[in-house]
Order: structure tokens, then sequence, then C-alpha cells
């Protein structure tokens, strides 16, 4: 036993020797790698140079994202490493391996080393490696070369808190220890110190990870740069419109005019009675339950059956008819705006009753005038309304005065029909207006179908292109058509609009008619775009009292029992006008009126 305990003795001691020796070698080739390292550095910069400052730090809206500037160098961490624990004492001091041979910057995630753990790194400068203390031959750094490459910014690891030790080293491997990368030229390392005595090996530390260098006041960088560090890019300003020809401006709205015209206003004995007793009734309650629809039209046109000459001349019925200005009056005062005197009983009391008539409507200047002239002059003057930017011209003729005979001293006073003069009137007044209504006091009395004649002088009117013909004096309702003019124009023609109120006794001089019409007039174009004819009913009760035109949807079959006709028996019911109405007007017939 002696020997052999002599003979490890002696192997021990030997160990020991070649330990000392196998450290002081080491210790040798570190001192002259740092030298040489430290002339390479000289070579590479001119003495007294600064060492390249650190890019200033811009706004995160100064860069494009892939130039933004990386300030925090991260460090990956190798999966195989544990969770940061207390370093433990080795029980025995690991055999030192051959020191490796200098070589290309290692890469920051392979600690070995043990080192004490670093100091937090100066808010602007990245942290120096830390002395190393153990008693192995530390491996000479490698010659400064490019910085290790920074990570993708896109996925940076979470850098080690400068506080706390990092993981400590595996046993096995005390080998080389890693030059930690930064962003700028590494600093030299310090002259490493002393081992110590072999028997007390100093406690192996952990490799401290470099502590990303980063201002103090800011957070750690985000694992992933935020999209805004891009710089947004700018709403597109709206583009304006190129430059092109002027708009085409929108056509005109169009234009609508709309007409109500009625037939003859004749006054008999009885009517002119209740208007001039000493307690008169006011001819207007007669056109109450039609003032309505006249104060709603553009144009609303009465035939004026007889004078309006005044008491000068006497009130008379028939046969020489002469009816009171009270009766002009009412018209105005219902609505209607143009009025005609071109009848068969315009000369019942002369020519100065015409005149006297004439100085009434002159009182009336809102009121258009037709048939009657004074002057030669004023017989040829247009006579035209404008409504609603529609001009509309209007010519009125009468087929006679009674056989009693116009002055012809004045020919001009009444306007009676002769082809000659209504072709010349016409093709005279066609061009000065947008629409052109002839007034017609024309056919038979009480037929309901138009005449030979009348059908003639209605067809010249459409070839010479009036565009409405206004028929009255047969006292009963007539037709209402369409004519095409020789060149493809159109005209409408009502034949006859019969009574519009009289004190006639027969039942069909009782239903009268009023016409409606709604011109269009687009881009200068004119059209008829509606026409009908509303039937109208005349009541008077017993003692030819309450006179009253209703419109045929109104009159009720109680109102039909007062009239004074149902009374002596003769048939005024709703039902024989209807049917009449419809017999005489067909599909132009108007059965229902807004309320």
């Amino acid at each position: 036993m002696g020997r052999y305990a002599a003979c490890f003795k002696a192997v021990s001691g030997k160990r020991k020797t070649e330990t000392r020796f196998s450290l002081f070698i080491h210790y040798v080739l570190l001192v002259c790698m740092v030298v040489i390292w430290t002339a390479s550095c000289a070579t590479q910069k001119p003495s007294g140079e600064k060492p390249p400052a650190m890019p200033e730090e811009k706004s995160a809206e100064e860069y494009p994202i892939e130039e933004y500037p990386v300030t925090d160098i991260p460090i990956e961490i190798p999966s195989d490493i544990s969770a940061p624990s207390e370093p433990s004492m080795p029980s025995e001091l690991p055999e030192p391996s051959t020191p490796a041979a200098p070589s290309e910057t290692a890469a920051p995630s392979t600690p070995s080393t043990p080192a004490t753990p670093a100091a937090p790194a100066a808010p602007s400068e990245p942290a120096a490696p830390a002395t190393p203390s153990a008693p192995a031959t530390p491996a000479v750094p490698a010659a400064p070369s490019e910085p290790a490459a920074p990570a993708t910014p896109s996925a940076p690891a979470t850098p080690a808190a400068p506080s706390e030790p990092a993981a400590p080293a595996t046993p096995s491997a005390p080998a080389t220890p890693a030059v930690p990368s930064t962003p700028s030229t590494p600093a030299a390392p310090s002259a490493p110190a002393v081992p110590s005595t072999p028997s007390e090996p100093a406690a192996p530390a952990t490799p401290a990870t470099p502590a990303a260098p980063s201002t103090p006041s800011e957070p750690a960088a985000p694992s992933t740069p935020a999209a805004p560090s891009e710089p947004a890019a700018p709403s597109a300003p709206a583009t304006p419109a190129a430059p092109s020809e002027p708009a085409v401006p929108a056509p005109p709205e169009p234009d609508y005019l709309t007409i109500a015209a009625v037939g003859d206003n004749l006054y008999h004995e009885p009517m002119i009675s209740l208007i001039t007793k000493k307690e008169p009734v006011d001819p207007a309650d007669f056109y109450s339950e039609i003032a309505p629809l006249i104060e709603n039209a553009d144009i609303a046109f009465v035939n004026q059956e007889t004078l309006l000459a005044g008491k000068d001349f006497g009130y008379s019925g028939y046969p020489q008819f002469n009816t009171p200005q009270s009766v002009g009056e009412a018209l105005i005062a219902t609505g209607f705006n143009v009025v005609n005197h071109a009848t068969n009983h315009i000369m019942d009391k002369g020519e100065k009753a015409v005149f006297a008539t004439m100085d009434f409507w002159d009182k009336h200047p809102e009121i258009t005038r037709l048939g009657i002239h004074r002057s030669e002059e004023t017989l040829h003057q247009p006579i035209i309304i404008e409504k609603n930017n529609i001009t509309v011209g209007f010519l009125s003729y009468t087929y006679g005065t009674n056989g009693l005979p116009v002055p012809k001293s004045k020919p001009y006073l009444v306007s009676l029909i002769d082809t000659q003069r209504i072709m010349k009137d016409i093709d005279a007044l066609r061009p000065n207006c947008d629409l052109l209504i002839v007034s017609m006091h024309w056919g038979e009395e009480y037929r309901f179908q138009p005449t030979k004649e009348q059908e003639r002088l209605a067809q010249l009117l459409a070839d010479h292109k009036a565009d409405i013909i206004i028929g009255h004096h047969p006292h009963v309702l007539e037709p209402a058509v369409f004519l095409k003019g020789k060149e493809g124009n159109t005209t409408f023609c009502m034949y006859s609009l019969g009574n519009f109120l009289s004190a006639q006794a027969d039942s069909p001089t009782l239903l009268g008619g009023m016409l409606m019409l709604r011109i269009k007039k687009h881009e200068g174009m004119i059209t008829i775009e509606s026409a009908g004819v509303l039937p109208l009913v005349t009541l008077y009760e017993a003692g030819y009292t309450n006179f009253k035109v209703y419109p045929l949807p109104a009159y009720t079959g109680e109102i039909a029992k007062k009239h004074l006709r149902a009374l002596q028996g003769k048939d005024v019911s709703v039902r024989y006008f209807t049917t009449l109405a419809k017999q005489v007007l067909g599909n132009m017939m108007i059965e229902s009126v807004a309320k």
C-alpha cells in the first residue's frame, strides 16, 4: 500500500507541474494575440481618429421602413439554455481545453466562457466585454471585422435585464469566450487576471449576455416594428376633372298652360229681373260651383252671347238682348280673362251699344276682349297673351248678326266669317305665337252634330295651322275631335260647348260643357297633353230663382228634384244628362273632377 501511495503522489505532482506550464503557455499566447490585435487596429484607423459615432436617431417618418436605423441589436437566445437560476459551484475545476484558433467573430448566441455579470450598459454605447476571471486560458479575440449583422427588425429578441445574472454556462464547455457583437467597433479587452491558486478555483460565472444599448427613458424595443414606421401615404387628393369641353346645358324644363272654355252666357228676362230688382242677386253666385275650376285655369274663355251696353240702352232678353254690366263684373270675379263678343246678338242694340260694350271692357284692361273692334287699325292688331312662357294668339268670328247689318262705314266693328279674311288673319298671326286659338260662332241651333259648313271651316282652319277651335251658338253640345292639317299638324276642334248659363226651357239646352286643355311647350314644340269636356248643368228652381251652374259630377238627384223643369214634368235627372253627354262627347267626356 505504501508503494502505491508513493506512486500516486509522484504522478499527481507531475500533473500539477504540467498544468502550471500549460497555463503559462496560454497566458503568453493571449498576450501575443492582444498585441497583434492592437497593432491591427492601429493600421486600420489613423491615430487620433474617433470611433464612428452612432447614427443620429431619426423619426420614423424620415425613413422608409427598410432603412429605419436599428439601435438595439437583438441577441438570439439558444433554445437549449434554461431559465436563469442561482449559479452553483462546480465540484472540480474542469480540465482546460486547447485554445481555439482565431476566427471570425462568433455569433452572439453562443455564450461559453465564464465571466462576471456584465455591468448595465451606458445609455448611448454598448457594454464592454467582462474581464474573465476563470483559471482557463481565454481564447484570443477575433480580429475586428464587420460587426455581427443585426437581427431582422421584424423579430428582435427581448434583451436580458442588466440587473439579473444570466443563466450559468455548462461546466463542460469552459473554452473560448465569445466576443459580444456590437453595432460599433468593439472595445479592446482588458488584460487577463492572474490565475488564482489551483486549490481554490473561482466559481465560474455565467457569461453575461451583452446588454442591448438603450435609452433609459425608453422601453425595450418592440417585437415588431409598427406599420406606422413607414410614412403613411397621404390620402390621394381628389383627382381634378380633366379639362374637357364645356358641359352641354340640360334641356329646359317644359312649360305648361291650362285652358278652360265655356259656351253661351245667355241672360233671359227672368235672370235680368233677379239682378236688377231692389234687392238684387249678385250674378257671381250663379257661378260659385264652377268658380274653383275657372280660377285654376291660366286662360279662362267665355262666350258672352249678349251685349253689356249698360242701362242707357235698356235691359232686355230675347230676341234683342242687352245684359246688365254687373254680369261682366261677375265673370271677372269668377276668374274669366278672355271674353268673346263676336256673336249673332252683337248688333241687337245697334252700333252705339257695341261701342258702349267696348267702353265697359276698356275699364278692365286685364280682360282680353275678342270679336269687336273700334277701328280698322285695332282690327289688324294681333291679340296675344303670354302665360307661363307660352304665347297664345286669338282670332274670333261669327257667322252673322241676325240680319242686323254691320255699318258699311265700319266693317271692322264685328269680325264676320269670311274665308279669305280668315286665311289672311291666320297667316299673319301664326308666326307670332306658340299657340293659336280661333273662336267660331257657327252651326245650327239645337243640333248635336256639326253641319257640313262647320266641318269645311274647321278643316280650313286646320290647314292653316290653327291649334284650337272653340265653337258655340247651337245652344247644345256638339262633339270634340282632332283634325289633321294638310302639313300634318294637329288641330283640336270643339264644335259646340252649348249653353253656359241660360233660362231656356228644353232639357238639352240645360246641358253645356267646359272644355279643359293642358298645353305643353318643350324645346319650342307645342303639344296638347290632355283634352276633355266636363259636362255642366244649369239649375233654376221654381219661380226662376236660385240660378246655378253645376259640374255634372256635383249635380245630384236631390238637386235635380228642385229643378223647375222637373216640377213641370221634364227629365232633368242625373241619368238623363249623363247619357246625353256620353252620346255627344264619347271618350272626350270628363266624368269626374278633383275636389
